[in-house]
């Protein structure tokens, strides 16, 4: 289990969760920390969502509890005001401006119109989106609906984010500078759960990494010490004027040596194992459509 400091602002205990015969989370337990991005990874039809439905309140489990900080339960009110998220499915107003999108979510927890009116500025700031605060959302590309999304789930300033595949369908300087704006909220130290199936968004934004398939939760810690718990060896590839040889190892380095000692070696490569590999390992390597 990794060792991360910080203040536990999230905890799921013993989580289960049905619909009809299928039991789509299965006795989940975990806690997130102030300043950690806690990352969820896990094939379609994992569970992540609708883990992430249970901690913002919107469903209830069918056993088990969250606790937020100091104990409190997103079904309170306001205890929600504390979490902010950013869902899959976009959840903005086309025919709305990006201003008009905040004031709308912003007021239903902030009544303060002057902290209102800051908190827009900020975001839309944040989010890069200032000179367009004035255009309706349908003119946007879809990056600049994923970056008002993310603005939508800060506009109250909780502390806790839950972040459902934030990056779904945008392009590659889009999705660069979410990325930047996450790190920069957890350097302000809030808590930040990060659901995604792609491995190098959990190496690169999360300080944890959980796994998660069929609703269980299959291994948590670090990435450096998932891949050395689950990872497997190294594999050797030898390549050689008519055949290739693959040898898994646990010094690759030694083996390297020892096959270009053989001298009919036209070139030699490491795999070392990622995260890649220990989702694989853990979940399977079969195609599956749910």
């Amino acid at each position: 289990m990794r060792t991360t400091g910080g203040k536990t602002m999230l905890r799921l205990h013993k989580l289960v969760k049905r619909f009809g015969s299928v039991l789509a989370v299965d006795d989940l337990s975990l806690e997130a920390r102030s300043g950690e991005v806690l990352g969820f990874l896990g094939p379609n039809g994992a569970g992540k969502t609708t883990t992430i439905s249970m901690v913002s309140g919107l469903l209830r489990p069918d056993a088990g509890h969250v606790e937020l900080d100091d104990g409190e339960r997103p079904e309170r009110p306001e205890s929600r005001r504390k979490i902010g998220v950013a869902p899959q499915a976009l959840a903005i107003y086309d025919d709305l401006t990006a201003e008009e999108n905040l004031r709308f979510f912003g007021k239903l927890a902030l009544a303060d119109a002057g902290r209102l009116r800051a908190r827009v500025d900020w975001c839309l700031d944040f989010v890069l989106l200032t000179d367009r605060r004035k255009d309706y959302v349908k003119t946007f590309s879809g990056g600049m609906k994923r970056r008002l999304n993310l603005a939508v789930a800060l506009v109250h300033d909780p502390p806790l984010l839950l972040l459902d595949e934030p990056t779904a369908g945008v392009d590659p300087q889009s999705r660069n500078v979410i990325f930047e704006k996450i790190l920069e909220l957890r350097t302000s130290g809030r808590t930040i759960v990060y659901t995604t199936h792609y491995m190098e968004e959990a190496e690169r934004l999360c300080d944890c990494v959980g796994i998660i398939d069929h609703g269980r939760l299959l291994a948590i810690d670090t990435v450096d010490r998932l891949i050395d718990a689950h990872g497997g060896k190294s594999v050797v590839t030898a390549v050689r004027q008519d055949s290739e040889e693959r040898i898994e190892s646990s010094d690759p380095i030694a083996d390297v040596v020892k096959l270009q000692g053989a001298g009919d070696i036209v070139s030699l490569r490491i795999d070392r194992p990622n995260l890649e590999r220990v989702f694989l390992n853990l979940t399977g390597r079969g195609l599956r459509d749910r």
